[in-house]
């Protein structure tokens, strides 16, 4: 019997060292994933200079971000007028594509007169959320109507059907340059309707369902890392010795 409880003791001391680092592991990731994916201001270059786009969340080609940059910097040589479009892939726990876009901004270009013929659009890849920032002067050509639809109409809607970012961003650069050079607003793309087929990207209940699952294991591997020396330790200790006894 203390041969047979000492097998079992060191079996248990064995598969603890092999659990608790595997766990250690799939904790920390959990924990730590999230953030490390995380973007805020402070992330971003400290001033644009001749960079038209930069995608932090990695979804235009090199070929059309190439196609994009080459117009936006046509629209400024010609108009005055400039437009930075910026992808993240992920905000800042309590940051808003306005809040971001705000911010962001204000950082690469601080006064009013800076700001008068400047334009962001922002795009969170994780949630699709957008946003647009303009200076005074830019507001005159278009007006906060037309700047909500492109972001809002113009880039979201190819997003809607399949998140073509390539095709979202090189409408919503056609439409600035059109509305920015005072060309007539071609307007938002025409939305057709569609019949929902089920996808095969993971919806945010699922992922969330796979994060729950995740967790369920992490704390399961706890549980038994906890409960199973617990286990062997009260047989060591009080079984045996009524065994002994007997």
């Amino acid at each position: 019997m203390k041969q047979l409880l000492n097998q079992v003791f060191n079996m248990t001391k064995h598969l603890l060292r092999l659990i608790l680092p595997l766990v250690m592991i799939i904790l920390a990731s959990s924990l730590l994933a999230t953030p490390a994916l995380a973007t805020g201001v402070y992330d971003m270059p400290i001033a644009p200079g001749s960079t038209w786009v930069v995608d932090k969340g990695e979804v235009i080609s090199l070929s059309n971000e190439g196609k994009i940059s080459s117009a936006l910097e046509d629209l400024a040589k010609q108009t005055g007028n400039e437009v930075r479009i910026v992808t993240v892939r992920r905000l800042d726990y309590g940051e808003t594509p306005e809040s971001f876009t705000k911010s962001l901004f204000e950082k690469w270009f601080p006064t009013k007169e800076a700001q008068a013929n400047e334009s962001i659009l922002m795009i969170d890849t994780v949630t699709n959320g957008t946003a647009i920032i303009s200076g005074d002067k830019v507001k005159s050509l278009m007006p906060e109507a037309i700047a909500n639809s492109i972001a809002s109409e113009t880039l979201a809607e190819p997003l809607r059907n399949g998140n073509k970012y390539n095709q979202a961003f090189l409408d919503a650069s056609d439409r600035l340059v059109a509305v920015l050079s005072g060309q007539p607003d071609p307007g938002p793309p025409e939305i057709a309707e569609t019949v929902q087929v089920k996808g095969t990207f993971k919806k945010a209940e699922e992922t969330e369902t796979i994060k729950g699952n995740a967790t369920a294991w992490v704390v399961g591997l706890l549980i038994a890392a906890t409960v199973i020396p617990m286990a062997t330790y009260y047989i060591y200790l009080v079984i045996q010795p009524s065994s002994d006894g007997q």
